[in-house]
This record gives structure tokens, sequence and C-alpha cells, in this order.
């Protein structure tokens, strides 16, 4: 008779179960150290400026934050899949107008935000189509399509611009008003984080874009619908800055030619600090919004510690650095994650040499 000893569990599913708590691990602290950083931030400058955080102050600091929110949770789904969307200020840009138009015709505010919504859709959906389908590096799609999309919105506004004074009153109040110290504005970006994250993290859609970032060959021989996904992100992407457009007009009152220029830069930035790995895989859009909310922080709280402005774009920098080299230390630490158990794993077939030798000693 001849004993075989038992199958041992996969050795492969430990190691990439043991990487996967790691990364979560490193990511909830990320955050949470994020919005530590912010919560001190804010309590020296209400230290030394009594008057920062007062109701007025609070709400500025959520109508800053809630436009940015809203472009960089759709940035996040781009850079998941391991690409991103540099026409999003272009689009919010030319959005913003395409709004301004129709409510300065004296069309309604709804019809005029799904105009916005939709001139981002298709903005989105040709990002989308020229990098699944045409298998065009994202860098070069989406810098290609930032310069054509604000040629066009130069041509089309001309030295035109639109004003609070061309807009109904009901639309600008809407912008700048809310329940107490929260702005209208935050409530709709913090509707659309919610939703967004629930997709992400519960429905099949959502978790392939993870797979598709942190492996696009592996998903691909998996049966995932790399283009349709990808597809999906750019549209998504394109049409929250679309509406991120309407509310901008709804926030200030103001476009012209230049509106968003710029912009892509610092949704990218809020993105990465926020912990969204921009070589895709890995992130949340919780940690997407912390970070827009820490770089429009930033912007309140120099000038109420009478710190000059020109500070502004040096502190991004940094902080943009400082996230790239944790997403890098935090790369490095999974990967040890997995190699170690790796070292560990039996060769063979599984079953151990005394046992082998034993049955091949009964059966002789």
């Amino acid at each position: 008779m001849t004993v075989t000893a038992p199958p041992p569990a996969p050795a492969a599913e430990r190691p990439t179960a043991r990487a996967t708590r790691l990364l979560d691990r490193v990511l909830t602290l990320r955050e949470l150290a994020i919005l530590a950083v912010l919560l001190v931030m804010i309590a020296v400058t209400q230290a030394a400026n009594s008057a920062f955080l007062s109701a007025q102050g609070i709400k500025d600091l959520l109508l800053n934050a809630a436009i940015l929110v809203l472009v960089a949770t759709g940035q996040s789904l781009v850079v998941l899949t391991r690409n991103v969307d540099l026409s999003v200020g272009s689009t919010l840009g030319i959005s913003a107008f395409a709004a301004g138009t129709v409510l300065h015709g004296g069309g309604d505010a709804v019809v005029a935000t799904l105009l916005a919504v939709a001139l981002g859709v298709g903005c989105g959906l040709l990002n989308g189509l020229l990098v699944s389908l045409g298998q065009v590096p994202a860098l070069v799609v989406t810098l290609g399509t930032l310069y054509i999309i604000r040629g066009v919105d130069s041509l089309w506004v001309g030295s035109r611009q639109i004003t609070a004074a061309d807009l109904p009153g009901g639309f600008v109040d809407f912008g700048s008003g809310g329940i107490s110290a929260v702005p209208w504005l935050a409530l709709i970006a913090l509707a659309v984080l919610a939703v967004t994250a629930y997709y992400l993290h519960h429905v099949g859609g959502g978790r392939e874009l993870y797979a598709l970032g942190s492996n696009p060959e592996a998903a691909r021989l998996a049966g995932i619908p790399v283009r349709r996904r990808v597809l999906t992100a750019y549209t998504c992407c394109g049409g929250l800055a679309g509406l991120a457009g309407a509310l901008y007009l709804a926030r200030f009152g103001n476009v012209d030619s230049g509106t968003g220029t710029g912009y892509e830069l610092t949704v990218v930035s809020a993105v990465v600090v926020g912990g969204v790995a921009f070589t895709g895989g890995s992130g949340t859009v919780h940690g997407a919004a912390l970070g827009a909310l820490l770089l429009t922080s930033v912007n309140s709280v120099l000038p109420a510690l009478g710190v000059s402005s020109v500070w502004v774009l040096a502190i991004n920098g940094v902080l943009l650095l400082l996230a790239i080299a944790v997403d890098r230390i935090v790369a490095l630490r999974v990967a040890s994650a997995l190699k170690r158990p790796a070292a560990k794993r039996p060769t063979g077939n599984g079953s151990s040499p005394p046992a082998r030798e034993k049955g091949d000693a009964r059966h002789a």
C-alpha cells in the first residue's frame, strides 16, 4: 500500500492575501495620516486666527474643496486603471461656458447642468475610445485633447465673458447657499463620492478596475472586458468634469475662455496625494477627496496665517513628492510580502520526502 501525504493549502493564495491585507492597512493608515495632518493644520490656524473656523470660514473651506473633489473622484477611476486624463481642466471650462450660454439665454438651470454633463461625457468618451480602442498612450491622448478642447473653447468663447449678472439669481444663490455651514455643492460632492465608493467596492465592474490597474494582461486573460472598463472610467471622469463645470459657474458666476486652465495638474496632485497610486490598482476615492480637501485648505490656511500665497505651489509640490515616495515604499513592502512566503513554498508535488520514502518501503 502506498501512503500519500495530504496536499498542502495553495501557497500562492497565502502571499496574495497577506499582501492585500498589508496594502489595505497601509492605505487606511495613509488616509488617517492625511486626515491628521489636515486637522493639525486647521487647529494651528484656528489658534493663530480665531475667526478661521467661523460658520463662514467652514463654508468657504467646503466650497473650495467641493468642485475639486468632484473632478478628483472621476480622475481616480481613470488612474486606478493605470491611465490618466489631462483634459479635465479644459472639459470643465467648456462645460461651464456651455451651461452659462443656456442660462444667459433664459434657459432652465437643470437643462444647463444636463448639457454640461453631456458635453463632459462626450469629451470623456472621445478620450476613452482613443485610449481603449486606438491603444494610444493615455498621456499622449489626453494631452492632445486638452489642447483640442481648449482651442475649441477659445474659438467659441473668444473675448466674451459670462458674469453673475447674466445668470439667474437662484442659480447663483444655489452656488453659495446650503444648510447652515454646509453648502449644497459639498453635499452634491459627498453624494457622488458615496456612490462612486460603493461602485468600486461592491460592484463587479468597480472591482475589475482595480484588477485592471494591478495587472492589465492578467485581467485580460481572466476575461475582464478591459476596453469596456477603460471606456467606462473615462466616460465617468468626463461626466463628472462636466458637472463640476456647471457647479463652477454657480460657485463663481464668472466664466471666460481661460476657465479651468491648469486645473488638471491640481486634480492629479489631489489624487496622488490622496493615496491613489499613479501606477494603478490601489487607492480609494475617499483618499482622493481627502487629498483635494488638504490641497484646497492650504490655500485658505496660508493667508489666514499671514503667509504669502506664492508658497502654495511649493507646498503642493512637496506634498506630491512625499506621496510618490510613500507609494514607492508601499510597493516595495507589498513585493517583499509576496516574496517571503514564496521562499518557504515546498517543491515538487507537495508530498514530503519522509512520507514518500515510507510509502515506497511498504510498497516494496
